[in-house]
């Protein structure tokens, strides 16, 4: 089945989420150490097919990539390498984490279970994708 993988690159730790076949909904799914996030994706691609990762671009206020922005570019390189024929999307992350952390609030998570930075990941992986499919279906 054809998924989008949505990513929330971080030094520490990589959040995942991925879309439905239809290219609707996005879902957490996983929060993985940065160290083996290809080694992930590779095993993830060898039961589902990826047609294209989207990826959160971190960005400063005035629009310029943040500090951040090298660690991601890193990535995006190893990324390409491994999965030359899948496309890549950059999707801004300004907000994501405070989104991810209103998400989890209004969804009743337990404060301790809001403190787990694994959690805020893969949602704010969630949020991410979900921008892009719902843009790419407004295009539609």
């Amino acid at each position: 089945m054809d998924r989008t993988i949505g990513i929330d690159y971080g030094r520490a730790r990589v959040g995942i989420a991925v879309s439905d076949p239809l290219g609707i909904f996005a879902s957490p799914v996983e929060t993985v150490q940065t160290a083996k996030i290809i080694d992930y994706l590779q095993k993830y691609a060898a039961s589902q097919t990826i047609v294209g990762f989207v990826v959160g671009y971190p960005m400063n206020l005035d629009g310029r990539p943040s500090e951040a922005a090298q660690d991601v570019d890193v990535f995006l390189k190893q990324l390409a390498r491994k999965f030359p024929d899948v496309p890549v999307t950059l999707e801004d992350e300004r907000f994501t984490t405070v989104l991810a952390h209103r998400a989890m609030i209004d969804g009743g998570m337990k404060k301790s279970r809001r403190r787990d930075k694994m959690s805020c990941d893969k949602i704010s992986a969630a949020i991410i994708l979900q921008g892009y499919l719902d843009r790419q279906n407004r295009e539609k």
